[in-house]
């Protein structure tokens, strides 16, 4: 069973800690200064502790006030706001999703606005944050990592394997000449390397294309332009600041567009799938089974 404190008695010190004053809220909530000086003083026994410092008709916190107001704040505007919403019927379904900072902008966002078109009542958080998460404790309803080895015991999807390729602005292209795609030629300074942190040896790197292709080039990644993330990469090359290994699942918009153009047809592929995460409980859910179906699409 919770243990809960006199929940009136937390009310009356809401009021009175944000109006600085018994009188005020004795008139916000409609009762008598005496009232709200015995709930308070119900409060105080409860937690055995001074939560107000008196200085005639003003007050201030206590340590011990300032300790537990901004939580009771909090809770008491969450029940405020889920009743509001009952008594208009709207009380709306909230769907949270985990996502790594490199697919938030490219790839998931302009999904999620297709989502809300099959589901326009739906509230939608976006939680971007490295791995691990805790789905349970955090209230998470899917998850977006990279590779399948990271919740062992919960529901997984794959969602996209995708791979990278040459690419660059037109703008780039044009100063750097036409007849890009051999790339032999370049010097060292115009490629731009994605640093995929110290967790992750998978991903490909430009020595990786080159040797594709059979190339012995290995382009000095000290000499170049270096990012933290791929969706940054992506958005190097768009600016015209050298040619990235794009991932291609994220550069699709800039492709379509023509902000982005591709150099070689060749690419290498991710040493992992994008993968989705949910607890068993609510992998069946309406909302999160769609998104799995959109996440999956092209």
């Amino acid at each position: 069973m919770l243990r809960l404190p006199p929940l009136n008695a937390v009310r009356v010190f809401e009021a009175a800690a944000r109006t600085g004053q018994f009188t005020l809220a004795a008139i916000e909530l409609g009762v008598s200064s005496a009232a709200v000086s015995q709930q308070i003083r119900n409060l105080e026994t409860h937690f055995g502790k001074q939560l107000f410092v008196r200085n005639g008709n003003r007050i201030t916190l206590t340590d011990a006030g300032h300790a537990i107001y901004p939580q009771m704040s909090r809770a008491l505007g969450d029940i405020a706001a889920v009743t509001a919403r009952l008594l208009e019927g709207e009380l709306r379904r909230r769907l949270t999703v985990s996502v790594p900072f490199s697919l938030a902008e490219c790839w998931l966002a302009p999904k999620l606005a297709r989502m809300i078109d099959q589901f326009p009542q739906l509230a939608i958080d976006i939680r971007v944050e490295d791995d691990p998460v805790d789905l349970a404790r955090q209230n998470i309803d899917l998850r977006i990592s990279y590779g399948d080895y990271h919740y062992p015991g919960l529901i997984v999807a794959q969602l996209v394997h995708d791979d990278v390729v040459p690419v660059c602005s037109p703008r780039f292209r044009e100063q750097h000449g036409q007849d890009l795609a051999g790339l032999e030629a370049i010097h060292d300074s115009c490629f731009i390397h994605t640093n995929w942190g110290p967790n992750y040896a998978s991903h490909p790197t430009w020595s990786d294309w080159f040797a594709l292709r059979g190339s012995p080039r290995r382009p000095d990644p000290s000499l170049g332009r270096r990012v933290g993330l791929s969706s940054l990469a992506i958005t190097t090359a768009r600016l015209g600041l050298g040619i990235a290994l794009g991932q291609r699942a994220l550069a699709r918009a800039d492709l379509e567009e023509g902000r982005l153009v591709t150099l070689s047809t060749e690419s290498v592929r991710l040493g992992y799938p994008y993968c989705a995460f949910m607890l068993p409980a609510k992998a069946n859910r309406q909302d999160v089974a769609a998104l799995v179906r959109l996440l999956r699409e092209a």
